[in-house]
């Protein structure tokens, strides 16, 4: 059930195994979905630069470094891939901003409760959405996401996934997550100069239905846009979710 193929292939992307050679074979480094220069509107109107910050499922990306140029004191890397977390150790151990483990997103025992003011996931669920036992790796992920999560803390969620295929495990009331959706066109995209669209900008929050779904008459106006989810961890009477105060 809930159980994400749509982008799936041959490869279980919730192995190491699979993770290790793929490093070993290509080096360098490469950002899943979007590079920080998009994503950077969200990351600041929702996470403060003193955040102490949770990146899990890193990889080889340089989103953490540039979070880092953009003014972020403290993030915690984390990836299945040893081969990886080595990789990037050695890259930047000259910056103590950033720091780096190897670790399994389905248990970071690690970390003591409510270690993290905001956790950002740029494809690691969806790797383990396309992994044997995906609901079951996903609520073992998604518990320890919230478990390490502060009160008010935010989880930031980059995927291929709409709501419809992630709200289901998102929802779950014993998390305490507010959730707010946004979309983006993925790189590169040429809006079509004909076509019309009621959407202001991309910064502004999608309108969903009362269970988190895209109301029947929205339209995508990429259709292999990026879904980011905002999920906020709220205390059970709080009602009411506010953004930060934009940062420039």
């Amino acid at each position: 059930m809930y159980r994400d193929t749509s982008s799936c292939n041959t490869y279980n992307y919730g192995d190491a195994l699979y993770w290790d050679a793929r490093y070993i074979q290509e080096g360098g480094s490469f950002d899943w979905y979007q590079r920080y220069s998009a994503l950077r509107p969200f990351v600041r109107k929702y996470v403060r630069p003193s955040s102490r910050v949770l990146m899990v499922g890193c990889g080889n990306a340089v989103m953490s470094e540039d979070m880092v140029k953009d003014g972020y004191e403290d993030i915690m890397n984390i990836d299945i891939s040893s081969v990886a977390i080595e990789m990037m150790r050695r890259k930047y151990e000259y910056i103590p901003q950033l720091k780096y483990m190897q670790m399994d997103v389905r248990d970071m025992s690690f970390f003591p409760d409510e270690s993290f003011d905001s956790i950002i996931d740029k494809g690691t669920l969806d790797s383990l959405m396309c992994g044997t036992d995906a609901p079951i790796s996903a609520t073992q992920m998604l518990g320890e996401v919230s478990r390490l999560l502060k009160p008010g803390g935010i989880y930031m969620l980059i995927t291929y996934g709409d709501p419809s295929v992630r709200m289901p495990h998102l929802i779950r009331p014993v998390y305490n997550w507010k959730t707010l959706l946004y979309i983006i066109p993925r790189p590169g995209f040429e809006k079509d100069e004909g076509c019309s669209s009621a959407r202001k900008s991309y910064l502004e929050p999608v309108p969903t239905t009362e269970n988190g779904l895209l109301p029947p008459s929205f339209v995508l106006e990429d259709p292999d846009s990026h879904f980011i989810y905002v999920c906020r961890k709220t205390d059970e009477t709080e009602l009411i979710f506010t953004p930060l105060p934009i940062e420039n």
